[in-house]
Formats: C-alpha cells, structure tokens, sequence
C-alpha cells in the first residue's frame, strides 16, 4: 500500500506536486531558502554479521551550501526556522530517487512528527520498491511519544515502512516506552560500540540490551564500527547488523561494502518484505 491506501502494483512515484511546492514555498531565507540541487545524499551500507552480505544502506543528508556543511548545523537551523517537515521532504526527495534498488534508512528529526510533509499521500516513504526504515532517535521517544504512538506507528501501517530506534542505549532509554513502539529495528548507541571489545561493562550493557531487542523481535544494529576487533565482539554478544567505516564510509551512488573476516556458509537472509519483519 501507499501513503494513500491504493495499491502500489502499476504506480511509481514522481517528484510532482509535493517537489514543486518545495521550491516554490515562501521565505526565501536561510534553510527555507535551500532547493533540491543544494541537497546531497550519500549512502553507508549496513552489513549482516552473519553473512557479510548486504542488508540495506542509510541515506545521510550533505548540504552543498558551505554554511549548512554540517549536517547538526543544517538541522539546527531548520528547526529554529520551524523548516524541519521541509527540508526531510527535500532529503527523501533525492534519496529515493538515487539510492538504486536497496532497503533504504531514512532518518526522521523529531520536529518532522508535527509537521506537513511527513503524512502526505505523495511522499516517496510509500511508492519504494524495497522495505523503508524509518529512524527516530532514542530521545525523541522522550519528547515527542505520543506523536511517535500515533502518528509515525500509523505511517509505517499505511506505508509498509518500517519504525528503527537510534541511540538505544545512550542515556535517554526508557524500556516501557520502547517497548509500547514495538520497533522493527534498534540501533545501539555508537558509545556502545566503540571499543567494545575492550570494555567488559559495555559488552555487558550491549548484551542485555540485545536480549531485550530479540525479546521485542527486533533486529539489532551495532553502528559505528571500525576494527575488526569490534566487529567480531559485537557478533559474538548476539548482534544482527552491523554499520561503520569497517565496510564503507558514506558515498555516492550506495558503496558496496567490504567484509574484512571470512564469509559464513550460511545463506544470507533478505532484508524483511515491507509487510513486516522475518525471523
């Protein structure tokens, strides 16, 4: 289905009435006054550990503008001009139309949940052809849950997409709320991962965690990983998929990524179809 509940079979989704309103809005100043051309996406790949094959890649907003070239700056000021609903419509925009074949990650600020733009019918979220993960951050389920129980839980019904829990573990946690958006996906904060291997307390925090995600019948995904070292703790505490420089720094068009230690015989599961998660 997609955003609009016809069937997807025979549509594909074109950058119409919704992109030219995009470009086209008033207030031709700061982050408002961005176009498509000066959105960039570039892709990094995450990897099942179980495997080393490809699970999907998160698109990741660059701004060609020099004033907004960190992405925090970009979206700091697209919050303060209440601009946020505009610029992920401008994100996904390019990111679906450049991402290739692939399940995609999208990220979600917290203020897009109040905004326009997320819910409408002609939005890319529903016309993808693989599965769409929809990433809202740990704390946001702190300041913004009743938007992310109803609103965002009715997107992914009507979409087919996909609700992914970043930072899990970084301080804002808060298990019942987590367990009430009953996530396909959590991403264990990068605090976690780095050096993991080293740091038995980490490995102990990530290792209850997993269990709780595998519990909720999430997936797990071990994000900033860079040393083999980290890789191979992170597999062994039970995670499913595992992001980082280890496999691919972000580029464009979607890197293919590398797997630094001997491929399994195990067949690779497919990422999940867009009606739910596999087991």
């Amino acid at each position: 289905m997609n955003a609009g509940g016809e069937e997807k079979d025979g549509l594909s989704w074109t950058a119409s009435r919704g992109s030219r309103e995009l470009e086209h809005e008033a207030g031709a100043q700061g982050v408002r006054a961005l176009r498509l051309e000066d959105i960039a996406v570039v892709f990094q790949p995450i990897v099942d550990v179980a495997t080393g094959r490809l699970f999907g890649q998160e698109a990741l907003v660059r701004c060609r503008r020099p004033e907004y070239e960190q992405p925090a700056v970009l979206f700091d000021h697209a919050a303060q001009e209440d601009a946020c609903g505009r610029l992920g419509r401008m994100i996904r925009d390019v990111a679906f139309t450049t991402c290739g074949d692939v399940a995609l990650f999208v990220n979600l600020h917290p203020s897009e949940l109040s905004a326009r733009w997320l819910v409408r019918p002609d939005d890319p979220i529903g016309f993808h052809s693989q599965a769409v993960y929809l990433e809202i951050p740990d704390a946001a389920i702190f300041t913004h849950f009743e938007l992310c129980t109803s609103l965002l839980k009715e997107l992914c019904v009507r979409t087919g997409a996909l609700l992914v829990v970043d930072d899990f573990g970084g301080g804002y946690t808060n298990i019942d709320r987590i367990v009430q958006l009953e996530p396909a996906v959590v991403k264990l904060d990068i605090a976690l991962t780095r050096n993991i291997q080293s740091n038995p307390l980490h490995q102990a925090v990530a290792r209850d965690l997993v269990s709780l995600c595998k519990d909720l019948g999430a997936r797990v995904v071990a994000e900033g990983v860079e040393t083999l070292d980290e890789l191979r703790c992170v597999r062994d505490l039970g995670v499913d998929l595992a992001q980082g420089f280890l496999f691919a720094r972000p580029a464009a068009p979607p890197p293919v990524p590398a797997w630094p230690i001997e491929r399994q015989p195990t067949k690779g599961r497919p990422p999940p179809s867009k009606g739910g998660v596999t087991q």
